[in-house]
């Protein structure tokens, strides 16, 4: 969801251990080594389709320019096949030869905040309640939902997913439990808790921008019940009351290297240090928040999913999180609620059937309990504020209610058709979807732009994400020719089938391992390791238009009536995510105010159009039943 760069690649550090996968069980573990590894794709065939991707988006001079850069770096003996060669001998030695470097170079050596330009957020259906007692009793049943989905792992009775036949890679679920980002001063790293001689038991609640340390298991090694749960957090609740306290958590939300510095003076400090390892060996977060000011029903969920991305600045309820947890389940006292979650060591789907499952579980009647024990007082984790660290709170507000007033975020529910529609008319939703993107973006400024729309490599061991590259000749053509009054229905017709069947190719090809984006990634890195001047190609302006993603896109399905969101991946880009459901599509864009040529409602505007032109252009010229 970033503008993915390889920025420039330090020595491996000890500290990149911890999200190496974890001691899998045994089920899961014959599972894991039976999955195909990455495999390196043929250069000639990426420098081919790289051509391809560029036709357009780049001018014809920069095309010309770029063939020829090309045509130097593929020729027999060159540069481009000795680091083919240097790819293809680290993946015969590893698991997966870009896991690590993925890890790195997207999310560890990413140096601008998590808040808004890493970590996405999902706006959940708005809950009924509207006081204290409706958010506890909904917070403690889905503590319970998540604990339940945690015996899953733990017991290797999670099914596993498959797509289109072909079971997928489970590891990242065995990741995003028990674990945290921890800031480093040019890297950071992930620490993995679930696992060890002493697996964790507690969860990190916060109120009031206050944290407790709450055991969620028994004795007997048993999870706590609703009710228990409950009684708990009134517990947590009337105690944070009693204080307002420095807002501690808004130190994570600052630069990843002025966190780094302000983490190491914070952990001088011992009770601190215990404190902050409290919460990052916790297994989730659950952030229970203050109402946000009401607003009318439009304005609604685009507000939620800005509580879900930041909470709302210092104000509100930014203090209320830790911003480095991996789970931060977020529910509010008007009954929105959500979650943000850590990016590094997950994508959105396990995320969202993490989501899923305790959603349906919150629904489920409650059972008649057995009498209560006295449970011990959830313990208050305390921080001792030196005037050092308050003055880093201080500076991390004021930078977080800058970005706070720069995102424009809009939530959309497209009410005129669901993915039903294109399925009916034979075209994949998904490929329907982005392109109207494309269309959507062409009238808006006259012009195709490189589109980021993520791909899983779950197919492979340890398989993160490729790049479908949306913006495509056939699509370029499509978007050309809707508003031309010269061009025949019929041949519109044909080009938005063949836009749509180009987007489906794409997508099949990335999920297989054969797109471009991370290949050139991998060539990239490979010409840094081996100390090599880096290639003409990736220095080329053709490359950083490439790469330079205007339009930053992922479909996140979920069975729960949610969405997504994250902030653009560049100044002048745009974040959109979205849900397609049977008959309503959820979307969630993002823009830059200080970027005056973008604006989230103009482009859900323009979106809404585009599908609904490619609707009744579809519908007024019916394929022939023959």
């Amino acid at each position: 969801m970033l503008a993915f760069v390889a920025r420039s690649m330090a020595k491996p550090s000890h500290l990149l251990k911890p999200l190496a996968p974890r001691k899998l069980p045994g089920r899961y573990l014959a599972h894991q080594e039976g999955l195909p590894t990455l495999p390196v794709p043929p250069l000639q065939q990426t420098m081919d389709r790289y051509l391809l991707a560029l036709q357009p988006i780049v001018s014809e001079e920069e095309l010309t320019h770029t063939r020829a850069l090309v045509e130097d770096f593929r020729k027999p003996g060159g540069v481009g096949e000795r680091l083919q060669k240097g790819l293809e001998r680290r993946a015969k030695k590893r698991e997966n030869w870009l896991s690590d470097w993925w890890l790195k170079t997207a999310y560890l050596e990413y140096r601008l905040p998590v808040v808004v330009h890493s970590s996405p957020g999902v706006v959940l259906p708005k809950q009924d309640f509207q006081d204290r007692q409706g958010q506890l009793r909904f917070a403690a049943k889905l503590i319970e939902g998540a604990l339940d989905f945690k015996t899953m792992i733990d017991n290797e009775t999670l099914p596993v997913e498959y797509l289109g036949g072909k079971p997928l890679c489970m590891n990242q679920y065995y990741q995003i439990l028990s674990s945290c980002r921890i800031p480093g001063p040019k890297r950071d790293s992930v620490v993995n808790y679930a696992t060890g001689k002493k697996p964790s038991t507690h969860i990190t609640v916060v109120h009031n921008f206050q944290f407790f340390e709450l055991d969620v298991y028994c004795s007997d090694g048993s999870p706590l019940t609703t009710d228990q749960i409950f009684i708990q957090l009134e517990k947590i609740w009337n105690t944070s009351l009693q204080t307002n306290k420095e807002p501690i958590g808004i130190l994570t939300t600052n630069h990843r290297n002025s966190w780094a510095k302000a983490y190491n003076n914070l952990i001088k400090d011992k009770t601190n240090k215990e404190s902050v390892r409290s919460i990052e060996k916790s297994i989730f977060t659950i952030c229970l928040d203050a109402p946000i000011p009401r607003v009318s029903d439009d304005v609604y969920r685009s507000r939620v999913a800005a509580q879900m991305l930041h909470g709302g600045g210092s104000r509100w309820n930014s203090g209320n999180r830790w911003f480095d947890k991996t789970l931060q389940f977020i529910v509010a006292e008007d009954g929105s609620c959500g979650l943000v979650y850590e990016h590094a060591p997950s994508e959105g789907p396990p995320i969202v059937a993490l989501l899923d499952h305790v959603i349906e579980y919150t629904k489920k009647p409650e059972l008649v309990r057995s009498p209560m024990i006295p449970l011990p007082m959830p313990k208050k984790l305390r921080f001792n504020i030196t005037p050092d660290i308050k003055n880093d709170i201080e500076k991390a507000k004021q930078n977080l209610n800058i970005m706070v007033q720069d995102l424009d975020i809009k939530v959309m529910v497209f009410h005129h058709f669901g993915k039903n529609f294109p399925k009916s008319e034979k075209v994949s939703p998904d490929a329907f979807i982005q392109v109207a993107l494309q269309l959507a973006y062409f009238r808006m400024y006259g012009n195709a732009c490189a589109t980021y729309e993520s791909a899983s490599l779950r197919m492979f061991r340890l398989g993160r994400t490729d790049t479908i590259r949306s913006a495509s000749v056939d699509s370029l053509k499509f978007v050309q020719a809707m508003d031309n009054p010269g061009q025949q229905e019929q041949e519109k017709v044909e080009l938005l089938r063949r836009a749509a069947q180009a987007h489906r190719s794409y997508t099949d090809m990335a999920i297989k391992g054969n797109a471009i984006d991370r290949h050139l990634l991998g060539l990239k890195l490979q010409a840094i390791e081996d100390l090599v001047s880096i290639p003409e190609l990736f220095m080329d302006t053709s490359y950083a238009v490439a790469m330079h993603f205007n339009l930053s896109t992922s479909q996140v399905a979920a069975k729960t009536d949610c969405v997504m969101c994250y902030g653009p991946a560049v100044p002048d880009g745009y974040g959109v995510c979205y849900n397609p459901m049977a008959e309503h599509i959820n979307f969630a864009i993002s823009a830059f105010n200080s970027c005056g040529d973008t604006n989230a409602a103009q482009m859900a505007h323009y979106l809404e159009k585009a599908l609904l032109d490619m609707r009744l252009l579809l519908q007024s010229n019916p394929r022939s039943k023959l």
